[in-house]
């Protein structure tokens, strides 16, 4: 067992610039967003550029165009294949002269400069075609570093697989392979390399249109993990077999699979891993543990728990009753604990919100700054998006333990972090099974 000790650093990264909106913002995005991010003529402009990843790799990535011929989608009538596109950050060789990755696709950017205007900001306030990842764009594998464990994505309801770019980058610097995947049809925009855009055609938030949403999850990254385990063996999953970058394919370690995701992406983890095995262990940052906790229409993975090591980060309250949202005061997270047979490891957040466990954390607060936003609506969109912690520190403690708990059980190290409080970040509590 290797036991690591981590130093923190509480620098700002560079030029962090950027706005997003709220999660009511992002169901709202409208299906008529053009595909292409018209040009930006205000001087104001800002450029995203996430929080530098950490770790000793330099980080690459390529795009997987995924297609299961044997199903379509729920909301789409006639539609008899799914499509499913994938941002796979991996490390990379630090001499390979490739450019940066774009942060977000055209299509994703025009949605998200949608959703901008109806926070209250010019549509032009963030120019989203300059804005760039620091993965490297379709960069050769790191030579004779790996092969690395793997571990999957899965987002937020009608959210995209970019931006939880910070923490995908990061783990990649860590020695991971990071598979983000889109759910499309839910996604607000998913560019497919043929130059289709498929958008949300989400019918309505009900439990009926979710529970299909969260089935249509699971088959997704079945695919996922299917393709993972083609890319392993030398093949190219890639619609028309196109190649992949030099060395990727011995990159991947596929004995060594987790999954984590953000709202509905954790509970999605925790459904894959009641009909995969390949997953070997999930985390959930701040989902709820069933299909319509209000109503107690459970998912199977509520009552049934986990049979492998899962965590849980939780954030902030729970929007309709005001309590902390943790297994103590909400009864989804408590059956979920009571049914696991193996470690369920709960952390929460208490200063911190449900869209800051994503790149809304440091997206938000830049923002306010670079384009000088102070109007109420705005105050709001952040107030109820990330709440009142320190956006460095929410960062830096979130990319600790999602790191921990990963290198715990998919590479079997020692982790003084996850064994109780840490001085190094108070920002996390400890949750104790109810």
């Amino acid at each position: 067992m290797v036991t690591r000790t981590r130093t923190r650093t509480r620098t700002r990264p560079h030029t962090r610039r950027a706005a997003y909106a709220t999660a009511a913002l992002v169901l709202a995005a409208a299906c008529a967003v053009p595909a292409t991010v018209a040009a930006v003529t205000d001087p104001g402009s800002v450029v995203l550029s996430p929080p530098e990843p950490t770790g000793p790799h330099a980080v690459g990535r390529t795009e997987l165009h995924l297609v299961d011929p044997e199903r379509g989608h729920p909301w789409v009538e006639g539609a008899t294949e799914r499509d499913v596109m994938v941002s796979l950050w991996y490390p990379a060789d630090p001499e390979d002269a490739a450019e940066r990755a774009p942060y977000v696709s055209p299509a994703m950017g025009a949605a998200l400069a949608s959703e901008l205007e109806q926070a209250g900001l010019p549509r032009s306030a963030v120019d989203f075609a300059a804005s760039e990842a620091h993965a490297l764009e379709d960069a050769d594998a790191a030579p004779d570093a790996g092969p690395f464990p793997v571990v999957l994505y899965s987002p937020g309801f009608s959210t995209s697989r970019f931006t939880s770019t910070s923490n995908a980058e990061e783990l990649a610097s860590q020695g991971y392979v990071v598979a983000a995947m889109d759910h499309p049809y839910e996604a607000p925009a998913v560019d497919l390399p043929d130059g289709r855009v498929l958008r949300d055609r989400i019918p309505n938030t009900e439990t009926p249109a979710y529970r299909d949403a969260i089935a249509t999850r699971v088959a997704d990254t079945r695919l996922v993990l299917d393709a993972m385990d083609a890319l392993a063996a030398g093949g190219s999953p890639r619609v028309g077999g196109e190649p992949l970058p030099a060395g990727l394919a011995g990159s991947l370690d596929t004995d060594r699979t987790g999954m984590f995701g953000h709202s509905a992406g954790g509970l999605t983890a925790a459904e894959v891993m009641l009909v995969d095995e390949r997953v070997d262990a999930g985390m959930n940052l701040d989902g709820t543990m069933g299909y319509h906790a209000g109503d107690e229409a459970w998912a199977d993975s509520t009552t049934r728990g986990a049979d492998r090591p899962f965590a849980l980060l939780m954030a902030g309250t729970s929007k309709s009753r005001g309590v902390a949202r943790t297994s103590a005061h909400n009864e989804d997270l408590r059956l979920f604990r009571a049914g696991s047979s193996a470690p369920v490891l709960e952390l929460y957040m208490p200063d911190a919100e449900h869209m800051g466990l994503m790149d809304y954390q440091w997206m938000l607060p830049d923002v306010g700054e670079g384009r000088g936003a102070d109007h109420r609506t705005w105050r709001e969109t952040v107030a109820g998006a990330i709440s009142t912690i320190d956006p460095q520190d929410s960062v830096d403690a979130q990319r600790a333990y999602i790191t921990a708990f990963f290198d715990t059980h998919l590479r079997g190290e020692d982790e003084p972090l996850l064994e109780g409080p840490s001085a190094e970040y108070p920002e996390v509590e400890f949750v104790d099974a109810p």
